[in-house]
């Protein structure tokens, strides 16, 4: 990485945090000296901060519930995501019976399937855990065909010149190849599943991030309530991070020197 990339990024992390406190000071005006708004639906930063302190330990119990959610319902979605995608990939008839289906069930919200998850699924855990899990695996098939159709088929060509077939083909060059375009459909998938994760857990759940937030909008608390919003927001941005870094890492060729 070269020092004047390592210099933009610390400059856009240090604008993003200057506009974060300029937001945080006009609502803190808004509210607390101006008290303009609805008292009960906008609570200032002097009832918001404390807010943190007296619902600590359910917001932390709360992210170690929607974590055991999520975590394995984004890992699963993505090993068969990935696996699906290579497959059909690879083979073109198959791709040619199966792509429309693809195109069809990819756009469909699976917030739609909540009423039937939860029908059908055992229980809220599981039907939860299915629902992230169809938003995930869609993008990550589309988007791992993309990045196999995007392949220069003489790379394939050489590579089986060179005696290279099956697992070692797929390993040593179709996923370094597609790896790009299969990290933006994970990126994608992320997305879906935060939105997925805390509009199930605010139906039905006894625990997690968003059962917090629905739980104390119920009693008109809203300076937990936001104090929510804020925590969940920062548990997205640090996991973004992280999933970042370690697209960085795992695609160093791809970043400009």
């Amino acid at each position: 990485m070269s020092s004047a990339s390592g210099r933009g990024r610390r400059f856009g992390f240090l604008c993003c945090l200057l506009i974060a406190a300029l937001l945080a000071g006009v609502y803190g005006v808004w509210t607390d000296v101006l008290r303009r708004p609805n008292a009960v639906l906008f609570p200032g930063w002097q009832k918001i901060i404390p807010a943190f302190w007296t619902g600590r330990q359910q917001l932390f119990s709360g992210l170690v519930s929607s974590m055991k959610l999520l975590i394995p319902a984004v890992a699963a979605a993505v090993l068969t995501g990935v696996t699906a995608g290579m497959v059909i990939g690879l083979h073109k008839r198959l791709e040619a019976v199966l792509i429309p289906f693809i195109r069809a069930v990819n756009p469909l919200p699976s917030t739609m399937l909540i009423p039937y998850a939860i029908a059908v699924m055992p229980t809220f855990w599981s039907s939860s855990w299915i629902i992230i899990y169809m938003g995930v695996l869609w993008p990550v098939i589309m988007n791992t065909l993309h990045g196999i159709s995007m392949l220069e088929p003489r790379w394939i060509d050489n590579a089986r010149c060179l005696g290279l077939r099956g697992r070692r083909l797929i390993t040593k060059v179709v996923l370094p190849g597609a790896m790009p375009q299969i990290f933006a459909g994970i990126n994608a998938g992320l997305i879906r599943s935060f939105l997925l994760l805390t509009v199930a857990e605010m139906i039905g759940a006894k625990a997690g991030l968003g059962f917090f937030v629905q739980y104390y909008a119920d009693f008109a608390k809203y300076n937990l309530v936001i104090a929510g919003m804020i925590w969940l927001s920062l548990v997205v941005v640090s996991i973004m991070t992280l999933f970042d870094l370690l697209k960085k890492r795992l695609l160093y060729w791809t970043q400009k020197r």
